[in-house]
This record gives C-alpha cells, structure tokens and sequence, in this order.
C-alpha cells in the first residue's frame, strides 16, 4: 500500500481540498463497508486502502509529508502504531450509522423488535363493482404468532435460555490482528443466529419458529370509483412481526374486468351509439344505457356522423369525492348495406327533391344546366 497513490485510491488529483478528501471517503466507505459486501474478500481490501489513504490525507501533518516525500511509513506501522476499530473513525460513525441501520456491525442483531412482512393480494372487480364499490371478503394465507408456545418457540412448560456466547446480545466481538492495524468487527452470534436465546426443546407446533402459517379472512371495503393499478393498503395485516415488532401490511392491487359496452378512461365513460340515416337526418329521441340505467337524449335534426354528446355527471364516481365523472355518447350513422325497392324509390325521390342524381353524366347535365340558368 506504501506504494499506491492514495489521492488515486480516493479518486482524487493531488492538492485536493479537505472538502473533496472527506466526500471521497465518505462515498466509496460506504460503498465498500463490510456490512454491504459479506463474505467479499477483494471489497475487505479495498475498505482498508480507502481508510488507510484517507487516515493519511485527512491529517494535515501526515499529508504535508506525504505530499512532498510521497510516503506513509511516518512511525513505522499501521496508522502511527495504534489499532483501528470499525466503532472509531472519527466525525463518520453517524453516516454508516444512519446507512446501516445500526453503526459498523458486521452482523445483525435478531433480537430487537422486527416489523412483520407485507403481503400483496390481487382482487378482481367487475367493471359496475369497481364504480360502485363493494364490500369483498378475502382469504389471505399469512405468518402468525404461534398459539401453542404463544411466539416463544419453545415446548410449552418449557423457556428460552439466554446464550451463553453472546449473553443474550445476539452478538459478539472479533478482533483481528494484521499489519494495517487491529480491526475490530462486530458478528452475528453463530450460536443462537443473533437472536440472543436458545430453545432445548422446541415448541411441536412451530418446530420452534414461534411463528405458524394461518389462513385468515378478511374483509375489504372497496370504494366507488377505483380502478386497475389502485392500490388498498390494510395496516396491520400482514406478516405478524418478531420479538414484539409490529406486523406488516396488505396491499391489495385492483383489476377491473371489461365492459362489453363502457370504455372508461379516468372518471368519464365512454360508448358508441348506431343510429339510422334517416333518424340522424330527421332526429329522434335515443335511449341510452349508462352504469345508472338508460336514460333519454334528443338527438337533434341532421346530426353528423362522429357527433359526441355529453350526458354530464354520468360517469364513475370520484374516489372518497362527491363528484362524478361525465358520460360521452359516439354518434355512429348506419349506412345501409342493402334495400328494397320502396326504400329505393323513397331515396331517389329524396335525391330528385334534392337536386341530385345518381348517375354521373346526369349531375353533370343538371350542374352545367344550374350554370347556364345563372348566366340568364
């Protein structure tokens, strides 16, 4: 290590400020701490270079020197002879802290409270239950206390005895010698797996989990309006949680089933209407159907294909909201496809009223005819 540069090691050029040695450190410490790389030789090392350079760097007086005979060897070992402890660096210990979740351990301690784990459950609607809203009745498999040795894990009349190895801590202290210094690191306690008891004769039922799946219904209130993608969140209803910690929560994930008819985008509902030439031509009263019932709209005289009317506060309900989304009616004309002879003549006779002609060279005549009487 004597060697490396430890501006290089830091990512950093020569002459960089205190600022920029402190943020270096911080980033790649983080980044390289044991607590994140379990059981990563090659990240070990790399945590130790980082401390060493910025032992180093961050000391004015070691720095000077360094920088000018490009050398760390100051006292003949290690940071100046004196051991290094992953509990002890200086001004940083609330960042790994505040990142770990609980200082420099290298283990995790079991035998605190642990919040229980969430739960998803997929519930499907119809498009009217999702409007509307209902009331659903779910069956959800999940891990709770064990009755039997009521979350103990032991036999009952029996107890947990605190492990003689770590004393009940889950945890204990390894300190290791190298030639960087002593390094003293804080493991989970491989006796009792860090939780910090030990059960001789385990409970039947939970085979000493102190936990045992059940399966539990529940029942959900689903609001009117919801859609696929919302979510319903149920505190307290998942997961039961270790040593005293809360349980976890269910999210339940909504799909709603298609209309044959609504299309529906936000809170507006959307649907086509097919309605005759004639009555597009002429008007006509329409029964529309919406999520309510059918209603009546007048459409009115000479209506073109493609008209959308609205049909205001027809739509799905706001979620917790009083209000409403709006119905939109697609005017679709029917052109039709065949007709008998009085349909026929019925049209020509339109035509002719209109002035038009179904043959070709007859509209011109009757155009070039219209052009000519202009002129007189």
């Amino acid at each position: 290590m004597a060697k490396k540069d430890y501006y290089e090691v830091l990512g950093l050029q020569k002459g960089a400020s205190d600022d920029d040695i402190k943020k270096a450190f911080r980033k790649l410490a983080i980044k390289y701490h044991p607590d994140k790389n379990q059981g990563d030789k090659e990240a070990e090392e790399k945590f130790k270079e980082i401390n060493e350079a910025y032992q180093v760097l961050s000391d004015p007086e070691k720095k000077v020197n360094y920088d000018q005979y490009g050398t760390a060897d100051f006292n003949g070992g290690g940071f100046g002879g004196g051991g290094f402890d992953f509990n002890d660096m200086g001004g940083f210990g609330d960042i790994f802290e505040s990142f770990f979740g609980g200082g420099f351990s290298s283990g995790r301690r079991r035998n605190g409270p642990e919040r229980g784990a969430d739960i998803e459950y997929n519930l499907s609607l119809t498009f009217e239950e999702a409007v509307f809203g209902v009331e659903k009745e779910i069956s959800v498999t999940k891990q709770e206390r064990c009755e039997t040795c009521s979350g103990s894990g032991a036999k009952p009349g029996t107890h947990p005895k605190t492990c003689d190895k770590c004393g009940g801590s889950g945890q204990v202290r390894v300190q290791r010698n190298t030639p960087l210094g002593s390094f003293v690191s804080v493991n989970t306690c491989d006796k009792c797996g860090g939780k910090g008891k030990l059960v001789s004769d385990p409970c039947p039922t939970c085979r000493g989990t102190g936990k045992e799946r059940k399966n539990r219904k529940i029942k959900i209130n689903v609001p009117a309006g919801v859609d696929t993608g919302n979510v319903i969140p149920l505190r307290g209803h998942g997961e039961h949680g270790a040593n005293g910690g809360p349980p976890g929560d269910l999210y339940v994930n909504i799909k709603v089933a298609a209309h044959p008819q609504f299309k529906r985008k936000g809170f507006d509902i959307y649907i086509d209407r097919h309605i005759s030439f004639a009555k597009a031509t002429l008007g006509c009263e329409l029964k529309v159907p919406t999520v309510d019932g059918e209603v009546k709209y007048d459409v009115p005289a000479g209506t073109q294909p493609g008209t959308v009317f609205r049909l205001k506060g027809k739509g799905v309900p706001r979620v917790n909201s009083s209000g409403r989304g709006d119905q939109y009616v697609n005017i679709i004309v029917d052109v039709p496809k065949s007709l008998n002879e009085k349909q026929k003549e019925a049209l020509k006779m339109f035509m002719e009223a209109s002035g038009e002609s179904n043959h070709g060279e007859d509209g011109k005549k009757s155009f070039m005819n219209k052009i000519k009487d202009s002129f007189k």
